[in-house]
């Protein structure tokens, strides 16, 4: 099954979502599955994984209530707050949902990203590791240095780094990101995602070969059995549409890769991650 690995839903007047304001007309609207069919259909997509896009509990349950009446829904990765002393509890909850497959964990809110290696973190990162819970990273690139730090502590975490660690693609910045994403890629269960590339881009003027490079090297470094395409939809709205997000990929990807390989980037990889 071909599988989109990352996208959102939400309903704006639930209020969860402080971030979807008036000064983004693309974004300031109800998005829900039946807006995104139509896509999956065009894409030959046989499911997606639904992410968390607002830090409260009460929007993975309903993440988790939308997966209950959609099928196209294979997965939900929720939000749980590590800094509450029952996070544990909130987790094994959401994990007792036949659909709930992980968390994210949201370092791009961090004004500093150094917190993850304080004790708290640490530890709850040690017991995802332990339990074998998938878990989203959703790092920029600036953030790298302490997100290596922390898996020198806990090296057995199943992650993926969402959105290839946002590159600041608008100005073509390659370093430090590219070393610190070869450090990063050498921790065997840690995956890529190729998503959220395009609104990290100048998002009038970005063209196709803006991304190559940065595609490549992730599928260079991670290799064909630790990337995940996802269309970051409907964020990715604001930059471009879903077929050009999907043509952005398509266009980068290596004339050598062969079908199962592009197989494990459009799904496999994802479920097997996911186990969904």
């Amino acid at each position: 099954m071909r599988i989109d690995a990352h996208q959102h839903f939400w309903k704006v007047d639930r209020g969860d979502y402080g971030w979807i304001t008036p000064a983004l007309p693309a974004l300031y609207r109800d998005y829900l599955p039946e807006d995104l069919l139509p896509h999956l259909k065009e894409h030959r997509l046989g499911g997606t994984i639904v992410v968390q896009a607002a830090t409260t509990l009460e929007e993975t349950d309903y993440l988790l209530s939308l997966a209950d009446l959609e099928d196209s829904i294979l997965g939900v990765v929720g939000w749980i707050d590590v800094n509450e002393d029952d996070y544990v509890k909130h987790a094994e909850r959401f994990l007792n949902h036949s659909k709930c497959v992980g968390f994210r964990i949201m370092i791009q809110e961090m004004a500093d990203a150094n917190r993850i290696l304080e004790p708290n973190y640490v530890e709850a990162f040690k017991w995802f590791a332990k339990k074998e819970i998938p878990i989203d990273l959703l790092v920029v690139s600036h953030q790298l240095e302490p997100l290596i730090q922390l898996l020198d502590q806990v090296p057995d975490l199943h992650g993926v780094i969402d959105h290839i660690a946002k590159p600041r693609i608008a100005d073509q910045a390659r370093e430090p990101w590219a070393t610190q994403m070869k450090e990063l890629a050498k921790h065997p269960n840690l995956y890529c995602k190729l998503s959220g590339m395009v609104t990290e881009a100048d998002h009038k003027q970005w063209k196709p070969a803006d991304f190559t490079y940065y595609i490549q090297h992730v599928l260079e470094l991670f290799g064909s059995q630790r990337v995940m395409f996802g269309s970051d939809w409907p964020v990715c709205l604001l930059a471009a549409s879903y077929d050009q997000v999907m043509d952005v990929l398509l266009e980068a990807i290596p004339e050598h890769w062969s079908d199962e390989d592009k197989e494990r980037l459009f799904g496999l990889n994802a479920k097997e991650f996911y186990r969904c």
